[in-house]
């Protein structure tokens, strides 16, 4: 088993069921915006702006960011550390898996921020 300080939690089977459960999560926010859509088959601008312009949104949003943030990191990392070896790449593995994960880190926090400015701007 590995274990890293870039883990998300402190093993496995957290990791594991963190995984599943911003999957559950992220499946219903994806459901409920299904169903706005088709209950709305002429959604507008102001429409769109009436349903993410109040607090439960937001709010449901935001977690919905944060669970595919950890969702996307837990991924990553998991690839990170199952491909990128000594085995696979030899003695670069390290530096490698450090500074792929150092990339994944910072597009998931410009994203996050990016999408928080969008959110709360409407």
């Amino acid at each position: 088993m590995v274990t890293n300080v870039t883990s998300f939690g402190r093993s496995g089977l957290y990791d594991w069921v963190v995984q599943r459960v911003s999957a559950v999560f992220l499946l219903l926010y994806i459901l409920f915006l299904v169903y706005v859509f088709a209950t709305t088959p002429d959604m507008q601008y102001e429409d769109w702006q009436a349903l993410f312009s109040g607090n439960a949104m937001r709010i449901g949003s935001l977690i919905a960011l944060l669970s595919l943030c950890a969702h996307a990191w837990i991924g990553m990392w998991t690839i990170a550390t199952d491909y990128l070896t000594p085995k696979m790449l030899g003695g670069s593995a390290g530096i490698v898996r450090f500074l792929f994960e150092l990339v994944c880190l910072i597009v998931l926090f410009i994203y996050f921020v990016w999408c928080i400015l969008i959110l709360w701007s409407i």
